[in-house]
């Protein structure tokens, strides 16, 4: 239905009507005008598979929905750097919502991971902004292509679960734009997505779902966003506020208490009707959006979906450690599979996102007919491995060529909800490994988590396979990982500090009451780790692979641009192993000399690669402004600084394998205002302030220097170099004191550099 045709019914409801349509009509549906042929239309939470529930049902994840296929978590997807295979991961997920008449998914979850700690960075992509905005991007688009809408969430900065409702997330202006906003902007620009959330918290004191600056002025004005606007599940403050602000539809049902709420508003005067009207026509265009390309009759093969998953799950898993080519595994040899995992893998998060699904195939199923023997080690139920699970696993590691032990966090460890109090895994699975590697100096280590823990037995074990949370299908994709059948190619999506205290939010995460500083600004995740040039377990971007690979001849189009212009990039990379494989050729730009704090380098482009042993291809990037900005918060916008950047070309944001030059120049003045105070160091910096100040810099240079009949004493006191240095931070009012200049010219001075 075009916005003419919305406009006429909007003008033929009742102000209680349009209210009304504000706010769902229970826990899953917005709210029918059957008067005037309105439907109503479902949600259901996402975004790795369907939690369909009627409307007595929880969100949380409590109760029981529909059976349906659970596909790898984010943490997982993005491990794969694959924009087309979580595109595919996209269409089968909108398929399954045109079988089950849901017009819109809520997800993708794009916040950023700032700490190990959040609760819900299972569901999250990473800890970098370009990562989570493009592959949030390629989802967004394979479900969108099925006319089914999502709900990218949750907007913004909500990187906590910790008083998630009431905490504001203090951050500021450049820090917000480079790292927390990112992941929403690139799918809003690129997709279109048919719904925004915006989370529980405040935004540097105001809450998300009655932000203006956040939901008008950035979403819509700026980004352009077309959509509407939801609440996350019981986010509303004060609905009056929300429906100046941007937030259109209220979930769920608030009982017609808030639809009460903006009556009255409209009838005293404290609410322009013009916003009321406004948010159900963005509702209503979704809504016939939907209902008017509602394909019920679309199939849903979960079977095909189970095998889809596993395939997705296999190419996310991420081999971290190799050690004397341990892995792949022979299906000759005789394995031991040790953890309750191997039998019953957790394979996703608590909470909202929880799926109820059709089946599960865990590694022991997967691996039927191979020559495996199993031993428990370990309770998932009582978190604990006692003596005898332990004796058993080590029997088992002693008769077997390698020990596979299959470990990571149990479902209470992380939810949404909470966060976690520390970084380790269970102590009784630590205990485990360390005595399975003594028994079996071949020993591989298979990772069930949705955030990086800590390793205190890495140097005990040859081999670790990071599966993350690989969807109802792990089982099978890591035997095929695990014996060679697939070769890995996935890379980390965030990098593995240490031990917790390493990470940069470690002093100010989870705040103080209900603020939460970000202190630590733009260095999130290698950002700082790399800036700060600290020891790390594994960095960002880091994955292993069967076979190698080479990269050569990094070619640029031009070697000077202005900001204004594209730089095409392109660079070669060739399989020189025996093995088919996928890599990923990950490209960083680096600001050679930065006057702006920035960091060492930034992730701005990747693409994941297949070739067979012996073949080359070229891969191609196109680089644009943003690539090389900054956000400067004097002019409130992008901003290149004139100078070189370094484009490099790495296997991890720690191995930097080949990089060329470019000079970019930048086509924006930044505003210069000077005063009495301002320094010779910023003044010369500046040519025109340089020209200026030249007769006063004279005379001041000769009241400095030393007379010819000083004494050698005297002249070596005050040299030319430290003239230099202490004019650098001397400032103009400076000039008078030493007699180089009146105050009257040094106003005159600033009068002509300030016009």
């Amino acid at each position: 239905m075009d916005k003419a045709k919305i406009r006429e019914l909007i003008a033929q409801m009742t102000l209680e009507e349009k209210a009304g349509l504000c706010s769902g009509a229970d826990f899953w549906h917005t709210k029918a005008v059957e008067r005037l042929g309105v439907p109503a239309s479902m949600v259901s939470d996402g975004p790795h598979g369907l939690r369909k529930q009627d409307q007595e049902a929880d969100h949380l994840g409590v109760n029981d929905s529909i059976k349906a296929v659970c596909f790898p978590a984010a943490s997982a997807t993005a491990a794969s750097f694959d924009k087309a295979l979580i595109e595919k991961m996209g269409e089968a997920v909108g398929d399954s919502c045109q079988h089950e008449k849901l017009s819109v998914v809520l997800g993708p979850a794009v916040n950023i991971k700032r700490s190990p700690l959040c609760g819900r960075n299972f569901e999250y992509f990473s800890e970098d902004p370009y990562l989570t905005g493009k592959m949030a991007a390629a989802f967004i688009h394979g479900v969108q292509s099925k006319n089914v809408g999502v709900s990218i969430k949750h907007f913004a900065a909500n990187s906590q679960e910790h008083r998630r409702m009431s905490s504001s997330s203090d951050a500021d202006e450049r820090t917000l734009r480079e790292i927390y906003f990112p992941g929403f902007e690139i799918p809003v620009k690129e997709e279109q997505p048919w719904t925004v959330m915006c989370s529980y918290n405040r935004v540097n004191g105001v809450f998300a779902s009655e932000n203006h600056w956040l939901l008008t002025e950035v979403l819509r004005d700026e980004w352009g966003f077309e959509g509407y606007v939801m609440s996350d599940w019981g986010a509303v403050s004060d609905r009056v506020k929300g429906v100046e602000a941007g937030l259109d539809l209220e979930m769920p049902s608030s009982g017609g208490y808030n639809d009460r709420k903006i009556v009255e508003a409209v009838r005293a005067g404290k609410l322009d009707e013009k916003y009321v009207d406004l948010a159900v026509e963005r509702i209503l265009n979704i809504v016939f959006r939907y209902t008017e390309n509602a394909k019920p009759e679309t199939p849903w093969d979960m079977e095909a979906d189970h095998l889809l998953a596993a395939d997705i799950a296999a190419d996310c898993m991420v081999l971290l450690k190799n050690e004397d080519g341990v892995l792949p595994l022979s299906r000759e040899d005789e394995v031991a599979f040790i953890g309750e995992f191997a039998a019953k893998p957790r394979f996703q998060g608590g909470g909202s996102s929880h799926i109820n699904c059709f089946k599960t195939t865990s590694a022991l199923e997967a691996a039927e007919g191979l020559k495996v023997i199993y031993a428990r080690g370990y309770s998932i139920e009582t978190d604990e491995a006692t003596d005898e699970m332990i004796a058993e696993a080590v029997a088992a590691a002693k008769k077997a060529k390698t020990a596979v032990v299959f470990a990571g966090l149990p479902d209470v460890y992380e939810s949404e909800g909470y966060d976690r109090s520390h970084m380790r895994m269970p102590e009784c699975q630590n205990a485990l490994i360390e005595a399975v590697a003594a028994a079996n100096p071949n020993t591989v280590v298979v990772l069930h988590n949705g955030s990086p823990v800590e390793m205190p037995w890495i140097g005990c074990v040859k081999g670790v396979v990071e599966a993350y949370l690989g969807g109802q299908a792990v089982g099978l994709a890591t035997v095929r990982v695990l014996y060679g059948d697939v070769n890995p190619s996935g890379r980390l999506p965030e990098t593995f500090p240490k031990k917790l205290s390493d990470n940069p939010s470690y002093l100010f995460y989870g705040g103080e009451g209900n603020v939460t500083e970000y202190r630590e600004g733009v260095f999130v995740g290698y950002r700082y780790y790399d800036k700060k040039e600290a020891e790390v377990l594994f960095p960002f971007g880091h994955g292993l692979s069967y076979t190698s690979f080479a990269f050569s001849d990094l070619k640029l189009d031009k070697t000077e641009m202005d900001d204004t212009d594209t730089l095409n990039v392109s660079v070669r990379v060739k399989n020189t192993g025996s093995r088919a494989g996928k890599t990923v050729v990950q490209l960083y730009v680096c600001d050679k000399q930065s006057t702006p704090i920035r960091p060492i380098r930034e992730l701005k482009g990747f693409e994941k690669t297949a070739l067979e042993p012996g073949e080359e291809k070229e891969v191609r990037f196109t680089l644009d402004k943003r690539a090389f900005a900054y956000w400067n918060t004097e002019i409130h916008d992008w901003h290149v600084e004139t100078g070189e950047f370094f484009i490099e070309i790495g296997a991890s944001s720690r191995d930097i394998i080949l990089a060329e030059t470019v000079t970019v120049r930048s086509t924006v003045e930044l505003p210069r205002r000077y005063d009495e105070n301002s320094i010779f160091m910023d003044l010369l910096a500046d040519p025109k302030a340089k020209e200026k100040l030249r007769p006063m810099l004279e005379a001041m240079a000769k009241a400095f220097a030393p007379s010819d009949n000083a004494g050698e004493a005297a002249q070596e006191a005050i040299s030319e170099e430290m003239n230099a240095a202490m004019l650098n931070y001397m400032p103009l009012r400076s000039m008078v004191s030493f007699g180089s200049a009146t105050g009257e010219q040094i106003e005159q001075i600033i009068a002509e550099l300030n016009r």
